[in-house]
């Protein structure tokens, strides 16, 4: 599926409660533990557009990227960032070895589509689809991102740092945090800050329930 077509009909389901699009693509929410099925809101939109469920490193539609973030509404009634959006897990070997040109990181970021919901307290409140952003990195936001990972570069061929040494203090635009819960993680990710995701979504009202 080209990245427009997706785009297209992705934003035919902004103002959307999530949760009934889950039911009817065979999402389920909860595990039969109770728990909150992680990632079940990018499920949904990757079902809905007919892609099988892929965790491979390369662009899950080939060309492009699909990712889904969160966003809270703030005591002031504002939207913001719920959270830093993952992008690829960092393979030391191929970080240290490969220009930012060829990274797992450019191939994951250049082309992706991001949707954008708003979230209540917990799973059981609706959560409505706010916007559906095509991003294209270039330019000045494109020099800084490669900034940010020739920073990492820099730390794993460093014999004094390390792969270990990788924080989320690092990075402008682009951090490489730990991966996974718990502080005895040694995985690290690439995670779009929020000051990043400002530069392509407008976190501006949109209307609920449009298409009833």
């Amino acid at each position: 599926m080209h990245r427009d077509e997706a785009v297209r009909r992705l934003k035919q389901i902004e103002g959307q409660d999530l949760r009934t699009l889950a039911r009817d693509c065979g999402i389920t929410i909860l595990s039969e533990s109770g728990r909150v099925n992680k990632g079940w809101a990018g499920h949904v939109f990757e079902r809905y557009l007919g892609l099988p469920l892929n965790s491979a490193q390369s662009p899950n539609f080939g060309s492009w990227e699909l990712k889904s973030i969160p966003l809270k509404r703030l005591t002031s009634g504002v939207l913001s960032f719920k959270e830093s959006m993952a992008i690829t897990m960092i393979d030391e070997y191929h970080v240290r070895n490969t220009p930012f040109d060829g990274s797992h990181l450019l191939s994951k970021l250049k082309k992706a589509v991001i949707v954008a919901r708003v979230v209540g307290s917990d799973y059981s409140k609706p959560t409505f689809v706010h916007s559906v952003t095509s991003v294209e990195l270039s330019g000045d936001l494109y020099e800084l991102v490669r900034a940010d990972y020739e920073l990492v570069q820099e730390c794993l061929n460093d014999p004094q740092k390390g792969f270990l040494a990788l924080t989320g203090a690092m990075g402008v635009y682009v951090q490489p945090r730990t991966k996974g819960k718990g502080h005895g993680s040694v995985s690290r990710a690439f995670y779009a800050r929020p000051r990043l995701l400002g530069r392509f979504i407008d976190l501006g009202e949109r209307p609920r329930n449009r298409h009833g």
